[in-house]
């Protein structure tokens, strides 16, 4: 039952974490730079906190639609369990104020990927698994 949890919450938790100050000094920690390279062009190019906190969102979403290819009691509760977190993503989005960022809308909208994909990838598996006997 452990694969039908979202990994979607990783993100969400982390988010939340900064928000109350567990992780680093409130919101305005994820536009900390983490690293900052000279560019060939002569551009600087910097990433903050909340760019990898996007990126590890990125990266568990690939997971999260490679986990989808799956069928079975899991892969329903996995689906389920995610529309419920972008539930709550939104939900928080709009009523908490530390939560409306650029970071956690474009965190927002990674989890509706993940229930828009998740659906769609088992719905087309699942057809392939239909077979018609003649």
């Amino acid at each position: 039952m452990l694969f039908a949890i979202p990994l979607m919450i990783v993100p969400f938790v982390l988010y939340n974490l900064v928000i109350i100050g567990i992780v680093g000094s409130g919101v305005g920690a994820l536009n900390d730079t983490v690293t900052s390279l000279s560019m060939m062009s002569g551009a600087q190019w910097t990433m903050s906190w909340g760019d990898v906190l996007i990126v590890i969102a990125l990266l568990l979403l690939f997971v999260e639609v490679v986990k989808s290819t799956r069928t079975g009691a899991a892969s329903v509760l996995d689906h389920l369990l995610s529309m419920f977190l972008f539930v709550v993503f939104l939900v928080e989005f709009l009523l908490v104020q530390a939560a409306a960022t650029h970071v956690f809308f474009i965190l927002m909208v990674i989890a509706f990927i993940d229930v828009i994909a998740g659906f769609t990838v088992s719905i087309k598996s699942a057809g392939r698994d239909v077979s018609i006997g003649l």
